[in-house]
């Protein structure tokens, strides 16, 4: 076990104060003159809000304009953020969070427990119909599900700033996870005063005040994010990136024609590609494990669902019929995993059930979706008419054309209907769809941050699967000993129900330059801090 790990170990079991990592540039390293960095993104970023953002790219924005209780190291470990340690209670359903007494807003203004209480109460209230609203309640912060559901006033949240630098929460039961999600954006801090006096444009630059290492200095939406260092900020004295500039650029291969011009630091490498540039640049071509799962929903939602996806037949027919080692080994080509199950292989702890249908080949796999279809009414000669949503991307674009040759062989009419990110996202949530491609990265290295988006309750189960027995494995887990078997259990449900098709697990495949430092791609969850980066001399 790396020191590190041993100490944080070590620091959450006693209530210690977790080890400080600062953004030190390691022995040997030569900083560079140029100390900017300009990275890629696919889509635009739909909020500068912690507590309304639900995008991957948006929390790796909100990293460094805020900052929560803790931050990850580069392992992917916990490291003090606002907070320097925690006391738990005996009975650990209460956590005691000691605050940095250093810690400021970029406008000056000291960070206090209560910023902490009114984000959480803010995430939780009804008003602000956060879809992440449902995370405080996977927290089991007390009285959150009743705070969520209007039954009980905000302020009966389970957390308390007992002076300024002290911040308490209770919650309903043991959860030895609860530390792993304090990393979220949606738990960090934000200023009361800035959002009262601003209300929805509190978030734009100028106006946005953040408290962590970069301010907002200009957001163009769909086009370009740029921040610099907060003065203000508690490690401003190690922060070494001066002008980060994020490009939206909707086709992958002109942004890799802009890596490949020097014009970008960072980009993901479109699919396919990845072999040819790892031989023609080995130091910059990278396929690194993220605990992402890359699916197909099917929307079954009772009144604007399609009537056959209200087969099990036909979910499982679809589901059988993707030819998933073609999509890794031949359209994707990063090392990406084919996926039979939802839970990324990778997760901490977890234990895949034995899902009859991977150990089948494709053949076997064709042969029983044409049987499934045939029983449901549906086949060649009676084809059944879907279409797929998928939001803008050449890899996206790529699968989901290789779906419709190996679903048409069983019988189905697939249309393709592409669109922008913010659309794309905009017809899940009102379900209006029939099958939409969709990806969920882990908020934190355990099962449960996948499984627990199938409930009943999540604020992502767009496509309206609902099933008592599985509420009942994941709201059971919460307060078990060994949740793992009940994971492993839920995720047979989800093989058996079929609310969606599994295709791959993701790596992240990407270009970087060579003289970038502090990526943390020895991070499952790769989430990474632009604070710990750096450029090194040539």
């Amino acid at each position: 076990m790396p020191i590190n790990k041993l100490l944080l170990t070590t620091a959450l079991s006693l209530g210690l104060a977790l080890p400080t990592l600062a953004a030190n540039v390691a022995p040997g390293d030569t900083l560079a003159d140029n100390q900017d960095y300009t990275y890629w993104l696919l889509d635009a970023i739909k909020s500068m809000d912690p507590q309304i953002n639900t995008d991957v790219e948006g929390s790796g924005v909100l990293r460094s304009l805020f900052e929560g209780l803790y931050d990850e190291d580069q392992e992917g470990a916990l490291v003090p953020g606002v907070a320097l340690n925690h006391d738990l209670s005996d009975d650990k359903t209460v956590y005691t969070f000691h605050l940095r007494d250093n810690a400021k807003w970029s406008n000056g203004d000291p960070v206090t427990a209560q910023d902490f209480v009114y984000a959480w109460k803010r995430l939780a209230d009804p008003a602000t119909a956060s879809e992440y609203a449902w995370y405080i309640e996977l927290m089991q912060v007390k009285n959150a599900a009743a705070v969520i559901a209007g039954e009980v006033p905000v302020d009966d949240l389970g957390v308390k700033a007992v002076d300024d630098h002290t911040f308490e929460v209770t919650i309903d039961a043991p959860l030895p996870y609860f530390p792993k999600m304090l990393t979220h954006a949606s738990t960090f801090p934000v200023n009361q005063k800035v959002i009262e006096a601003n209300g929805d444009k509190w978030t734009e630059a100028g106006t946005l005040v953040g408290n962590g290492a970069y301010i907002l200095k200009e957001h163009v939406l769909g086009e370009k994010v740029v921040m610099e260092p907060n003065p203000n900020y508690w490690d401003n004295e190690h922060t070494i990136i001066q002008t980060v500039t994020a490009l939206t650029i909707n086709d992958q291969n002109a942004a890799l024609t802009r890596y490949l011009a020097g014009e970008l630091d960072r980009v993901e490498i479109p699919a396919g590609q990845y072999p040819r540039l790892k031989a023609e640049y080995p130091d910059q071509a990278v396929s690194v494990p993220q605990s992402c799962s890359y699916i197909y929903m099917f929307n079954l939602d009772e009144a604007k669902g399609p009537e056959a996806l209200k087969d099990v037949r036909v979910r499982k027919a679809l589901s059988y019929a993707i030819d998933r080692d073609i999509i890794v080994d031949k359209i994707l080509q990063g090392g990406q995993w084919p996926s039979y199950n939802w839970t990324h292989h990778s997760t901490e702890g977890f234990q895949l059930p034995d899902i009859d249908y991977s150990h089948w080949t494709q053949a076997e796999r064709d042969a029983k979706a044409l049987e499934l279809m045939k029983e449901a009414g549906y086949g060649p000669d009676k084809p059944l008419d879907l279409t797929l949503n998928y939001n803008t991307s050449e890899s996206h674009k790529k699968i989901a054309i290789a779906v419709q040759q190996f679903w048409k062989k069983i019988g189905v009419n697939l249309t393709l209907n592409n669109m922008e990110w913010k659309v794309h996202t905009d017809k899940m949530q009102n379900q209006d769809f029939d099958i939409a491609r969709y990806a969920w990265c882990g908020d934190y290295n355990e099962a449960s941050t996948y499984l627990d988006l199938f409930t009943s309750y999540s604020g992502h189960n767009n496509g309206k699967f609902f099933s008592p027995d599985y509420d009942k494995l994941m709201k059971d887990s919460k307060t078990a000993e060994d949740p793992n078997p009940m994971y492993t259990a839920a995720e047979q449900i989800l093989a058996d129900q079929m609310p969606m098709a599994p295709i791959y697990q993701y790596t992240k495949v990407e270009m970087i330059k060579p003289d970038m430092r502090g990526m943390s791609l020895n991070n499952l969850m790769q989430n990474w801090y632009i604070k710990d980066m750096y450029r090194v001399a040539n």
